[in-house]
């Protein structure tokens, strides 16, 4: 599944330059993780991603499908599935009736969506919360109850952005184990700053800044930018750091 960014360029209102300025990168990798510190440019990428913002000018598509064609923008949601940044909540639904909504918009019928939602609400966890009002649920909950409204659609892409903000080390490490047991036919794009398991989740490394892809390539390859002299186990770390002080000559 490989989604295309072919001479990208978006600029907010009010703003004179724009985040992204004819951008050409594909993620064609299963799982993909995109690094960059704030206002990189991280979240608009995504979000073009998903149609939700719309380019000024150039293309996005995902395999033959144009997330900017009128005709083709249905399907192609379809099989995009987001999860933004600061994700939002209808207080008054239950857990199960939240997720079987969002998997309704996207285009499941309403008896597919409410059987398929208990199925991504265990996958993140909540089972025993799943008749539970979303505005019970504390602000972690909430994070892992917004993975499952990504997941519910049984999407072919995954465009997450830090979702493991909010998460305890332990609900971190179960979110990637979701992703690992993924299918094969789903590919992942996950915006975060958390690059501790990394190497063991991920096949591919873009590094963001100013709009700009500075890095793309294999983890291994991204690992091998870490300084000779860093401590044990802090590769990853030293890689991103080695990597972004680069941006900054």
């Amino acid at each position: 599944m490989a989604l295309h960014f072919q001479s990208c360029s978006f600029r907010y209102k009010r703003r004179e330059n724009p985040v992204i300025d004819r951008l050409d990168l594909q993620f064609a990798a299963p799982r993909t993780v995109l690094l960059g510190p704030n206002g990189a440019g991280k979240s608009t990428l995504l979000s073009l991603g998903a149609s939700a913002l719309v380019p000024h000018s150039g293309e996005i598509t995902l395999n033959d499908l144009c997330a900017i064609k009128r005709s083709e923008r249905r399907e192609y949601r379809r099989k995009v599935s987001w999860l933004p940044q600061r994700p939002s909540f209808l207080p008054g639904m239950t857990c199960r009736e939240h997720v079987a909504y969002v998997g309704w918009l996207k285009g499941l019928s309403e008896r597919e969506a409410w059987k398929a939602a208990p199925t991504a609400i265990e996958r993140v966890g909540l089972e025993k919360k799943s008749n539970d009002k979303v505005s019970t649920l504390s602000g972690g909950q909430q994070q892992r109850l917004a993975i499952a409204q990504a997941l519910v659609h049984e999407a072919e892409l995954l465009l997450l952005d830090e979702p493991t903000v909010g998460l305890d080390p332990a609900q971190r490490r179960r979110f990637h184990d979701v992703l690992d047991k993924l299918p094969e036919n789903v590919s992942v794009i996950v915006s975060t700053h958390e690059i501790v398991d990394l190497d063991q989740t991920f096949d591919e490394v873009v590094v963001f800044e100013n709009g700009v892809p500075k890095f793309h390539g294999p983890v291994s390859e991204f690992q091998s930018h870490a300084s000779p002299d860093c401590a044990p186990g802090r590769q990853l770390e030293s890689a991103y750091s080695t990597l972004l002080d680069a941006v900054e000559l």
